[in-house]
């Protein structure tokens, strides 16, 4: 499903909506409150936010697990593995797991580290640990009580900061912003901030500022293409296209995690063809599609930038000192 559109406003609906926005933020605490961690024996970094949809956390996970990596670290990945029916632990092999099996994001985390799936994340760290990870990144597991965090990191867009403010359903929010930042250790704002976020965090957590730089193969950078996407916040993958100078002769958007069907497919690279474009979309996207049909289309690769490195690196270096 896409968010809608009054999560980014205090209308009617949200002010409607907002009692039970404070029952599901206390239900929640409640479920943290009675839950006992687990110590898996290694440093735990949870990557996560507070609100529903892309807030940029798959690409943080990423490039953390490339810098762990640099630091002679093994690290290992937690992901629940939405939208797969592995029900886990399991690790995942993307030459032998699908989106299907799997879900969209842990096929694109395992191309970088050992990547595990399940609901149960004490389990699966328990099976990472055995394999030989000295180091576990909790991807989207900053709600999820299981676990005993080393270091807690929430990633926030800056072009969407906490939406209206409210908790689901009464807005985007997983838990209330106070509530949040007081488990949180540190704040990665991605992109530009535009709705105020760095204010509204104050000095409360270390603040780190990051942007999503597309690399995009020579056949997509300044050619006409025809853009879909089925992720939490598709207009951002659309900017990022007008950012390398592509004009965008059509766009849709997909509820997030879609699987493709051939019809769809065929419809799409149809409509490409007819505006004499090229059908692009997303990495995540693309290993949702049925594997004959993904040389069909181009994928916009990305990659997170960090306005400075020294920091983030000197942050991960004391919590695996102190994990």
């Amino acid at each position: 499903m896409h968010a809608p559109d009054f999560w980014q406003h205090r209308g009617p609906a949200a002010l409607l909506l907002s009692p039970l926005g404070a029952l599901y933020g206390l239900a929640g605490k409640a479920r943290r409150c009675l839950s006992s961690p687990e110590d898996p024996g290694v440093p735990v970094i949870c990557v996560g936010n507070l609100t529903a949809g892309g807030a940029g956390k798959t690409p943080l996970v990423l490039s953390l697990a490339r810098r762990l990596t640099g630091m002679s670290r093994t690290p290992h990945i937690l992901s629940r593995g939405y939208g797969g029916r592995l029900k886990g632990p399991v690790q995942v092999e993307p030459d032998r797991h699908d989106a299907y099996d799997a879900g969209d994001e842990p096929l694109l985390l395992a191309r970088v580290a050992p990547t595990w799936i399940g609901a149960d994340r004490a389990a699966s760290a328990s099976r990472a640990v055995e394999a030989g990870a000295d180091v576990l990144l909790m991807d989207d597991g900053f709600q999820n009580p299981g676990l005993k965090k080393t270091l807690s990191i929430l990633a926030i867009d800056g072009g969407y900061g906490f939406g209206n403010g409210f908790v689901i359903p009464a807005g985007p929010l997983r838990e209330p912003i106070d509530t949040g930042l007081s488990r949180a250790d540190a704040a990665v704002v991605i992109g530009e901030d535009r709705t105020g976020t760095l204010s509204r965090i104050g000095n409360r957590v270390p603040t780190f500022g990051a942007r999503i730089v597309p690399t995009p193969a020579p056949e997509i950078a300044g050619q006409r293409v025809f853009a879909f996407a089925g992720i939490g916040r598709p207009a951002k993958f659309f900017e990022s296209l007008a950012e390398i100078g592509c004009t965008l002769t059509g766009v849709r958007s997909f509820p997030d995690h879609h699987f493709y069907t051939p019809d769809e497919i065929m419809q799409l690279c149809d409509a490409a063809q007819a505006a004499e474009s090229v059908p692009v979309t997303t990495e995540k996207d693309l290993v949702r599609f049925p594997a004959e049909a993904q040389d069909m289309v181009r994928a916009l690769d990305i990659a997170l930038e960090w306005a400075e490195t020294d920091a983030i690196d000197t942050l991960i270096g004391k919590a695996l000192d102190n994990g």
